[in-house]
């Protein structure tokens, strides 16, 4: 996955960068409901479907790719998804990564193939060889929210988007799924955060589009 360094001398954004990583560190969260009624209904599996949804948007868009790496400002070619699976013997969990197609389908069987192989192995990160391109993502099934926010106090650098999935319910006959995003100002404006929104929605609207994958 290759990474390209931004010429920040010409970068549209750099004031704003400058503003929101020097000057006033800032990162925000927002929560939104998202409606999987259609997704659950052709049969989709929530988390890995979810899981493909969210990277498909994050590799449209470059704020949701823009990285420090050594000090440096740039933009990741390709994000995948690093995700988390819970151990309810130890009530641990680890993180485990699948490359992410375009083809849902072809994503969907790397992803069964990883939970096989590596989704019992206790530890942080059991799966060796990750990439660095990846964006982090869970899910807490035992709660819905409508609000959550992570504390990053020496996470200054850290620039890439980290979403939270909670416990789905069902509200006038449609079923929701809260979705936490956190996001980092100096790259990643509200405007910015609810286009991924919108167009993750999108994408769930219209499952049968992802049988063709």
């Amino acid at each position: 996955m290759g990474w390209t360094k931004i010429d920040r001398a010409a970068w549209a954004r750099e004031a704003f960068f400058r503003h929101y990583h020097d000057d006033v560190p800032c990162f925000y969260s927002m929560t939104v409901s998202l409606d999987v009624t259609r997704l659950r209904a052709a049969g989709l599996k929530l988390y890995p479907a979810m899981l493909h949804a969210l990277a498909t948007v994050v590799n449209r868009h470059e704020e949701l790719r823009t990285a420090m790496v050594d000090g440096e400002v740039g933009v990741y070619d390709m994000l995948s998804p690093c995700y988390t699976v819970f151990h309810p013997e130890t009530e641990t969990f680890s993180n485990l990564w699948t490359t992410y197609s375009a083809d849902y389908a072809a994503f969907l069987a790397d992803y069964e193939e990883d939970v096989r192989r590596y989704g019992k192995l206790e530890g942080f990160m059991p799966k060796p060889g990750a990439p660095e391109g990846m964006f982090t993502a869970s899910m807490l099934p035992w709660a819905t929210f409508e609000g959550f926010h992570l504390e990053l106090p020496r996470g200054n650098d850290y620039l890439l988007p980290i979403f939270t999935m909670g416990r789905m319910h069902t509200r006038e006959g449609r079923t929701l799924l809260p979705l936490a995003i956190q996001a980092h100002h100096a790259v990643c404006d509200g405007f910015h955060a609810c286009r991924l929104a919108r167009e993750v929605q999108a994408l769930l609207d219209a499952p049968e589009a992802w049988r063709g994958q």
